[in-house]
């Protein structure tokens, strides 16, 4: 089990080899995947995951990929690709590999709260194939410390990026970009739960997109003091978001995988619901057990 979960022979970290290499946007754009999903009836629906690296101990690290619990839920099969790093040209990979699985969503970990939304699959036998596999994990340590969230205001600026309404970059295997702000306090926990709120344009498709603290050249923190540089952290996950109907009923929805008909028309309010990125570490205790 040590050999199926642990990252062994793939470092494209970022902050480590990546940074030579990308941008920090483009280190971004390379750590989301598209999740194609078919259920028993064979029907598509698309949702957003992340590639993203648990740290055990100082040199050991278990890559996975992150989404929502209803993005892989009643899928038979699903598929995902990822792109082949070019050596020649290794910052422009455009050449990607599909990769299958069936008997979907039973491959996933799911996460042990029955009301949070998260889901992960360790990847580390895909990354160790010998097809040089080219991907840019979000590291835990990008996780907000209590200490960052002290420095945290109510509005700050975040990007998501995903595949709305399915909509992808497919010659390059790239997400579209969303750009926000909060809309409730990063560092409070929105109606008593370990989420918060954004300001940005959610559609169907975005479920699973990780929202990040996007500081880039300059930034200030909340006792008003100005800093050169970049703070980018994993603030959470967007799994939902409130609608209204056209007679005025708030509604809270799951951001749905599929566009279909639907008798109640719903009007979104472009807000989401972002889980917060801490809870992701509820899972290494899972992993623990597994690599035990």
């Amino acid at each position: 089990m040590r050999e199926t979960l642990y990252e062994t022979n793939h470092n494209l970290l970022v902050g480590v080899f990546m940074k030579q290499i990308l941008s920090p946007a483009e280190q971004i754009m390379h750590s989301t995947i598209r999740i194609e999903c078919r259920d028993n009836q064979n029907r598509l629906s698309t949702g957003t995951g992340f590639f993203f690296s648990f740290t055990f101990g100082e040199d050991k690290t278990v890559p996975v990929i992150v989404t929502n619990k209803h993005v892989v839920r009643g899928a038979v099969n699903g598929s995902f690709h990822i792109n082949i790093d070019k050596l020649n040209h290794p910052h422009i990979p455009v050449i990607y590999e599909t990769y299958s699985l069936s008997n979907f969503e039973n491959q996933w970990l799911m996460h042990p709260e029955a009301d949070v939304d998260l889901c992960v699959l360790p990847i580390a036998p895909l990354l160790n194939s010998e097809k040089h596999l080219f991907t840019a994990q979000i590291p835990e340590f990008l996780i907000p410390t209590e200490e960052d969230e002290i420095g945290f205001t109510a509005i700050e600026d975040i990007i998501m990026a995903g595949y709305p309404n399915g909509l992808w970059d497919s010659v390059n295997n790239a997400p579209i970009f969303r750009r926000g702000v909060t809309a409730t306090h990063p560092s409070m926990n929105y109606n008593g739960k370990e989420e918060f709120m954004i300001d940005c344009a959610c559609f169907p498709g975005s479920s699973g997109s990780p929202v990040l603290l996007w500081n880039v050249g300059m930034f200030s923190t909340r006792d008003g003091n100005a800093y050169v540089g970049n703070r980018i952290k994993l603030l959470g996950v967007l799994y939902a978001g409130p609608q209204h109907t056209v007679t005025g009923e708030i509604q809270v929805v799951n951001i749905p995988t599929t566009n279909v008909p639907i008798s109640r028309s719903t009007i979104p309010n472009n807000l989401g619901y972002i889980i917060k990125a801490k809870k992701l570490l509820n899972f290494k205790g899972i992993i623990e057990k597994l690599l035990k």
